[in-house]
Order: C-alpha cells, then sequence, then structure tokens
C-alpha cells in the first residue's frame, strides 16, 4: 500500500499528515481527527489494512501533539486553533467530499466544527466516544470513580481537594482508573504504533487538565448539546460498554442530532478500534458503505 507522508504549513506551525492509500472515485477518502486534546494519529495506523478495501485513509497530528510542531504559547491551545487546521487541511489536501471519524476529543472537534462552520462536502460523520458537553463528561467520571476501590477513591480525592496531582498514591488510582475505562498503558506486547510517544503532554495540560476528571483547561467550558440540532449530515455515534465516555455520555449526543444512529461495543473501553477491532471495522465499513 502507498503511504504518503507530509506537512502542511499552518499559522507559522507545521502539521504532519499520513494518507494510507489511492484515491478511488467510488469511495470518499476517510478523514481520521485524533483525541486528546494531546494524542496522535498513531492509534490510528491499526487501521491501516482497511485501505486494502480501496478507501484512502488521511491521518494527522494536530498541532501540538505527534509530529506536528509543538508551540510553546498556551494561546495556541484552545479549540478554534484546531477547528481552523482542520478547515486548513481540508483545503491543502483538496478534500472536497470526505467522510471523517473523530475519537474522543476528535469527536468533540468534529460537532464543533460541524455546528460552528456549516462545512461542505462532508459525507457521513462517525463520532467515537465523546461528550458534547464537558460537564456531563466530568459528572459521569465520577460516577466512574465511584466504582474503584476505597483506597483508590480517597487517593483521588485528596488529589482534587488538594490540587497536588503528583503523589504516588493518586498516580497509582488514576492509572487504574484509566486501564478500567479507557486503554492499557502500552508495554512490550502492545502493537508498536501505541508504543510511540505522542508529544501531546502539554497540550493536554493546557487545554484538558490534569486528568479526565479535572478538567480545568481551554476546553473545560466545552458545551454544544444545544447546537447539535444543527448537524444535517449521516452521524453514527459509537461508545464501549466500559468507555469513559459511558452509555449516558454517548445518549447525549445521539438525542440530539437529527436521524443519528448509536452503535453500543461490548467489552470495550474507550478505544473500541482496540478492544473489539474486527467488529469497530466492520460496524465503520458498513456505515461508510452506506452513505458513500
Amino acid at each position: 500500500m502507498k503511504i504518503e507522508e507530509g506537512y502542511m504549513p499552518f499559522h507559522g506551525f507545521q502539521t504532519y499528515y499520513r494518507i494510507v492509500g489511492e484515491p478511488n472515485p467510488d469511495k470518499a477518502p476517510l478523514l481520521l481527527i485524533h483525541g486528546g486534546p494531546g494524542s496522535s494519529h498513531n492509534y490510528f495506523e491499526l487501521m491501516d489494512d482497511y485501505a486494502e478495501t480501496g478507501r484512502q485513509l488521511i491521518m494527522y497530528d494536530q498541532v501540538g501533539c505527534g509530529k506536528s510542531s509543538l508551540p510553546d504559547d498556551p494561546v495556541v491551545y484552545v479549540k478554534e486553533t484546531w477547528a481552523n487546521e482542520l478547515i486548513a487541511l481540508r483545503q491543502y489536501l483538496h478534500l472536497d467530499e470526505v467522510h471523517m471519524l473523530g475519537q474522543s476529543w476528535g469527536g468533540m472537534l468534529e460537532m464543533y466544527y460541524l455546528t460552528e462552520f456549516d462545512p461542505q462536502g462532508i459525507k457521513s460523520v462517525m463520532i467515537d466516544g465523546s461528550p458534547a458537553s464537558i460537564k456531563l463528561w466530568t459528572q459521569e467520571q465520577h460516577r466512574l470513580i465511584s466504582y474503584l476501590s476505597y483506597e483508590d477513591r480517597e487517593a483521588i480525592a485528596e488529589a482534587e481537594r488538594t490540587g497536588n496531582f503528583s503523589g504516588p498514591k493518586y498516580l497509582a488510582a488514576n492509572d487504574r482508573y484509566m486501564e478500567r475505562y479507557c486503554w492499557d498503558d502500552p508495554d512490550e506486547n502492545s502493537p508498536e504504533p501505541l508504543r510511540r510517544p505522542t508529544n501531546g503532554k502539554r497540550a493536554s495540560l493546557i487545554a484538558e487538565g490534569p486528568n479526565e476528571f479535572t478538567e480545568n483547561g481551554t476546553i473545560s467550558d466545552f458545551d454544544v448539546t444545544d447546537q447539535l440540532h444543527k448537524i444535517h449530515v449521516p452521524t453514527l455515534v459509537t461508545s464501549g460498554t466500559d468507555d469513559l465516555c459511558t452509555p449516558l455520555v454517548a445518549k447525549s449526543v445521539y438525542d440530539h442530532i437529527p436521524g443519528a444512529k448509536w452503535h453500543l461495543f461490548a467489552n470495550s473501553r474507550h478505544l473500541a478500534l482496540l478492544d473489539q477491532h474486527d467488529e469497530f471495522i466492520g460496524v465503520l465499513d458498513q456505515w461508510l458503505h452506506d452513505n458513500d
């Protein structure tokens, strides 16, 4: 398979992109938008084989992440920057007609892009494990924390009370929370793309905050719930039964988008692409086929 890598100039920075496969007039390309803020395209490389179906895959690292520029200036790390970068990337790569899949923060970015900018040429969107409201997200994270051990609950509560998120008990508790609802810490047995650094710690801390349940960064007031009715393209909401994006969070997105569909992956955490890979690819393939 052909793999093309390159960089797009953007606001004095560089945005890394990676294209897998060839253009196909019968199948619009799939643009993949990673999570975080502060993750990278890396985990989307687990989808490379899907390009063998004849559908071109396009992935990229948002500014502040991966192989893209890593600015020091905190004013860069806001949703408007990443939305304008998405707009610029579509223009730069001539993605006049495209399907989009956004995972976690990537799905939030999709929702903001669709409701704020009313873009043209979007054939369908998949919103994978994404909240429309950070307030609801943090409420649900605290509910998930209630299922942890007493010791882990206390360690997290103490970190939140003091604002000290560096203690060993808190760090161990947060690791166990993330392993239960997000994904395992990469080790030598993990797929190679997951072992690579995302280079997004600064972006994550500035935009989100110290963790998934203490959202005090630049996106902490994110809430597009009341704007979701503006989305007029075919939309598939997906989430896992054991996901940071709880069924309530996913349903709050699904309920507000006219004509949306929802697929719940059993036995999946925050990355069904990893936990339920074959089912994820099957659901995605059928969705794209139905909306080409």
